[in-house]
């Protein structure tokens, strides 16, 4: 028998006729993901030639699979946990086109050169608007309405580590009552799909309002919450023929008056708070819970960016 073949589980697996969850996903994830648009974006900055001598680099599409979807990204792992994931399930070897155990499979380090090379060339804001031009061609133009929101991520306190200080791009707002360590992730989304058009990183210091501009994309309806009062007066909104549906200031909302005129402005106030709820809100949960990404694990803002907008694309 060939070296190159299934171990027993493998075997077991591929005559399964039951789909995981996972090999679901994974499917899924292999028919939308627009691999094409994405390899030729990163190809001119791949190696070619093992630079060192010895083992030539793997595959683009294989490295793409490994760092940037099955694993760091989409289940929040370490490089050193997924090369222990590679080596031990079969679905998530498949997925990056290794079928076979024997099959050489990258090491932790291998990754992580990868990972440095998409934020050396600055690639994660290329990345995400790739995805958006793919869906573009699709049939799936932005150009509706769009949800403008914000949400604060913490970083970690202390400082344990080489500098022996915090990330000094970090700050410390107040939220209500509470205070806050960290940075801010700004978003536009759409108001129809749900899909998220825009992102921005800033300090956590920073207006929800600044920023607001740059999440929009043309002569659209621009839904708010409370916070974004004002920003139609901003001198960046000057000559845009915008609708903008904002939401009443809560201690206002509270003062309706008990008359049919004030209870209508405030089923007008539930709608508005509705749309910006399923779909506005949408991205926020599935970054931070789902994809681990609710605190920090990079210094500066810069190389967060380079993550949030990795995290946006997906």
């Amino acid at each position: 028998m060939g070296s190159e073949q299934l171990d027993f589980s493998d075997c077991e697996l591929t005559t399964a006729k039951k789909q995981t969850k996972r090999e679901k996903f994974l499917a899924e994830m292999e028919a939308v993901v627009p691999y094409e648009a994405l390899i030729a974006l990163i190809e001119p900055r791949y190696p070619k030639t093992n630079k060192k001598g010895g083992r030539p680099p793997y595959p683009l599409a294989t490295m793409l699979r490994f760092y940037f979807y099955m694993l760091q990204q989409w289940h929040s792992l370490s490089a050193p946990a997924m090369e222990e994931a590679l080596i031990k399930v079969f679905t998530m070897r498949r997925f990056a086109g290794i079928e076979l155990i024997s099959v050489r499979i990258p090491d932790y380090t291998t990754i992580l050169t990868f990972s440095q090379l998409l934020e050396k060339h600055k690639l994660g804001k290329q990345i995400f608007e790739t995805r958006k031009a793919c869906l573009s061609k699709r049939g799936m133009t932005m150009r509706q309405g769009t949800i403008v929101d914000a949400t604060l991520i913490a970083a970690p306190s202390s400082t344990n580590n080489r500098e022996g200080k915090r990330d000094p791009a970090m700050h410390h707002p107040k939220k209500g009552n509470q205070w806050y360590f960290g940075m801010k992730v700004h978003g536009g989304v759409d108001k129809d799909s749900g899909l998220i058009h825009s992102v921005d990183v800033t300090d956590a210091n920073m207006h929800d309002l600044l920023p607001a501009a740059e999440l929009l994309h043309g002569e659209e309806v621009i839904y708010c919450e409370a916070g974004y009062q004002g920003i139609a007066k901003r001198p960046e909104m000057a000559g845009k023929d915008n609708t903008f549906v904002l939401a009443i200031r809560p201690g206002k909302r509270r003062a309706l008056a008990d008359t049919p005129e004030g209870r209508l402005q405030d089923r007008i106030e539930t709608a508005k708070a509705h749309i910006r709820s399923q779909k506005g809100e949408h991205p926020f949960p599935v970054i931070k819970p789902q994809f681990g990404f609710q605190k920090t694990k990079l210094r500066g803002l810069a190389k967060n960016r380079y993550k949030i907008n990795l995290l946006a694309e997906l």
